[in-house]
């Protein structure tokens, strides 16, 4: 059986997402959801950033443009939140990509905007592509 990576904080993580889904139910736009879970985020003692500013390379040239991810917690962990009916490829491929982009193992999917219950997904960096040695930048460590 593989290793599951990150398993407790992933599953504090999901918790704070389902706390946050209890009480604000389904419907709103995603800025509600993500300002909700930053709270909640708090008020468990998980360490987050929200949307950090990380660069993009394109063969060893730094991109102007950059990407925000939702959330980077304890260092190490994309969450990348949605509120729409369902979770679909491109979501996946878009937290894939955050992932691989900051140099990561793992990214959370949750989608807000799923009835009768939020949605959420392990996306694991591809064993074909191996991060560097030790954890994120010093900057997303909070």
């Amino acid at each position: 059986m593989p290793e599951i990576i990150y398993k407790d904080e992933s599953y504090a993580i999901i918790g704070a997402c389902f706390a946050v889904y209890k009480e604000n139910g389904c419907g709103y736009h995603e800025p509600v959801y993500h300002e909700s879970l930053g709270i909640e985020f708090g008020l468990v003692s998980i360490p987050a950033i929200s949307k950090p500013k990380l660069e993009l390379e394109y063969k060893g040239h730094k991109l102007q443009v950059g990407f925000e991810p939702d959330y980077v917690c304890y260092g190490r962990i994309i969450v990348e939140l949605k509120a729409v009916d369902a979770i679909n490829d491109n979501h996946r491929a878009q937290t894939m990509n955050y992932v691989k982009a900051a140099k990561m193992r793992l990214g959370l999917l949750v989608n807000f905007g799923h009835h009768p219950q939020v949605q959420w997904e392990r996306i694991v960096a591809s064993d074909k592509w191996k991060p560097p040695t030790g954890n994120a930048p010093a900057d997303l460590q909070a």
